[in-house]
């Protein structure tokens, strides 16, 4: 939807922290082991307007692995195939160098698979690591690769870095982009976004493919071979289909979802097992992705038990309270030696206070069962951002309250002085009353679960806020 600007060059150059400096935030994993990044990692920036008086425009980086690498788990072909798609799909391509070390062959290579490729679109010779103007005359150097004087920036201290956003707008072809419509003004946004997590080699990967119908994101046998969180932007065919209500009235998010963005992240292992600064990194990669996830797809391999890794990873869900779809994958190698009943009454049992959470099977390998997955995600977003009148709230309380009443061991009981909806995602229930304390931990997961029954979040986390008599909103009854 917005113009794609490539990041690309040999390893080690300071290309994930070139995107990280646009994108301001930490989006790459960076550090000083080469050949960290494998799959095409991006971030959408909107580009500041330019003194010549255009607006500020929308713009898609995407960062690449290092051309050349030799992967220590035999992935070269793959990650070259990866920066062959982001140049392939490029407006605008950054050709970045060390200013530090100098030109060196693999950067004679990469150029010459530039002018060679076929892609036609103009290249921007980027030297890194230039820290003041002291080391620009070592980074000119960089003519000599056919692309002109290089830009010198630093990625870590952000020397030039408007110099070089300038440079980036002068060198797409607005034009050209808004007459075959591909960047519109309006940014179209994430749409519904979707963290795909779980332990290593669940098929997190093979299953965003899958979803996305084509090789996104690497795919491989060996395991941590994703370690970025990795977007990956998905349009929905029929976004005016996308809502219905199901609440009779009581009003939601009505709003139709055009597009979803999967979340690939790092496979999860057990904390004491985490060795490397990588691993510790994609390990919190994964956590902020649950975070800032609306649906989670918690990916469960069924070949194996499930693990205290899932049993972990659930917890993180229910601690942000996030609506989640429990993937069971690899379902064709384990369907012999269980019903889909049996074993989610196991997984019942191995994920605590989690049953609410709908459950899908599938193959991601074959692509069985993978077509139904985002509307279900998508169903769950909708619950999650239902809300539900105020009088129905206090008349499904009162019901629930003459059912089963907390009392406390002197005989005393509460009173439900008012309960109202405070929010959505999550959808967050407060209930105001004399005896707070009345209300423990069995009573309100009794409390939630007969919720669940009667309001329209029979598959998604609920907040439950109680609250004493003083803590009632202002203009309550």
């Amino acid at each position: 939807m917005h113009p794609k600007v490539a990041i690309v060059g040999r390893p080690n150059v300071g290309k994930s922290s070139l995107l990280n400096m646009l994108a301001g935030r930490r989006i790459s994993i960076v550090d000083a082991e080469a050949g960290i990044t494998r799959d095409r990692v991006s971030a959408t920036v909107e580009l500041a307007g330019s003194s010549r008086g255009h607006d500020a425009r929308a713009v898609e980086f995407v960062d690449t692995g290092g051309h050349g690498i030799e992967d220590v788990a035999d992935l070269t072909a793959q990650v070259e195939r990866q920066i062959a798609a982001a140049v392939h799909e490029a407006q605008l391509i950054l050709f970045v160098i060390d200013a530090q070390s100098g030109v060196a062959a693999l950067d004679e290579q990469v150029a010459r698979l530039l002018r060679t490729g076929g892609s036609g679109c103009p290249v921007l010779l980027v030297a890194n690591k230039v820290d003041g103007p002291s080391h620009e005359p070592g980074a000119y150097e960089g003519s000599r690769l056919g692309w002109g004087d290089p830009l010198c920036v630093s990625a870590t201290s952000g020397y030039h870095k408007h110099q070089l956003v300038a440079a980036i707008r002068d060198g797409i072809d607005w034009n050209a982009i808004d007459e075959d419509g591909t960047a519109p003004d309006a940014d179209p946004g994430a749409g519904v976004l979707l963290a795909v997590v779980g332990k290593r080699n669940a098929g997190k990967s093979t299953l965003v493919n899958a979803l996305a119908g084509s090789e996104r994101v690497i795919v491989s046998e060996v395991e941590g071979t994703t370690r970025d969180a990795v977007d990956v932007r998905i349009e929905l065919p029929d976004p005016d289909g996308a809502h219905r209500d199901q609440d009779g009235g009581d009003g939601g998010d009505a709003s139709p979802v055009s597009a979803v963005t999967l979340i690939d992240t790092a496979g999860a292992r057990k904390r004491k097992s985490i060795r490397e600064d990588v691993e510790y990194y994609s390990w919190h990669r994964a956590l902020r992705s649950i975070r800032r996830a609306d649906v989670v797809l918690l990916l469960i391999d069924a070949t194996v038990p499930v693990s205290q890794v899932d049993a972990a990873l659930a917890r993180e869900v229910q601690r942000h309270y996030k609506p989640c779809l429990v993937v069971v994958n690899k379902w064709d190698l384990a369907e012999d030696a269980h019903t889909q009943e049996q074993y989610v009454d196991y997984l019942d049992r191995a994920v605590r206070n989690f049953n609410f959470a709908p459950v899908a099977f599938i193959s991601a390998a074959r692509g069985e069962g993978t077509r139904e997955l985002l509307a279900m995600a998508i169903n769950l977003h909708r619950q999650a951002g239902h809300r539900v009148s105020t009088g129905r709230l206090n008349r499904t309380i009162e019901r629930i309250l003459v059912e089963r009443t907390p009392v406390s061991k002197v005989g005393k009981r509460p009173k439900v002085y008012y309960v109202t909806q405070l929010q959505t995602h999550p959808p967050t229930i407060g209930l105001f009353v004399n005896r707070p304390h009345l209300f423990d931990d069995n009573y309100q997961r009794f409390l939630l679960n007969r919720l669940r029954d009667e309001l329209p979040y029979s598959e998604v986390p609920i907040k439950l806020l109680i609250r004493g008599r003083n803590r009632i909103p202002e203009g309550a009854e």
